[in-house]
């Protein structure tokens, strides 16, 4: 496997048309996703003291998170108005590969942070709401 810019993790928002398009959240410095799932125990007399588990059974999710330069972009307005609102919208992030991971996430943390004579910045976190496919 080839290494991979970290600037080439792009978190991008639907624009809630259709055909669904996508744009690209300015100014985010850092980017994380992280791939949840929770297991289920199947593990009897029979399994010699050894634990096993379902495959495919229990929750699966995805979780994402940035932070960067606040720029007053569309992308940005959007993403403020779906946290107001508790909206859940497309949501998808690519990487330099071509390889993306697209799905339906509620935004459920969004921090403004600024210094005096510094930049505007903000955080966010996302959770799955549904299911999320990859290309």
């Amino acid at each position: 496997m080839a290494m991979e810019k970290g600037s080439a993790f792009l978190l991008k928002v639907g624009n809630g048309g259709a055909p669904l398009l996508f744009t690209t959240v300015a100014g985010l410095r850092t980017t994380q996703m992280t791939v949840n799932a929770e297991t289920v125990v199947v593990t009897n007399q029979g399994s010699a003291g050894w634990r096993e588990l379902l495959s495919g059974a229990g929750v699966r999710s995805v979780s994402l998170s940035g932070s960067g330069v606040f720029t007053g972009s569309v992308a940005e307005a959007r993403l403020k108005a779906n946290a107001l609102a508790g909206q859940i919208d497309d949501y998808q992030v690519s990487f330099e590969s071509g390889e993306t991971v697209t799905g339906k996430f509620l935004i459920t943390r969004l921090d403004y942070a600024g210094d005096f004579n510094g930049e505007r910045t903000y955080t966010l976190a996302l959770e799955s709401s549904g299911a999320v496919v990859t290309a």
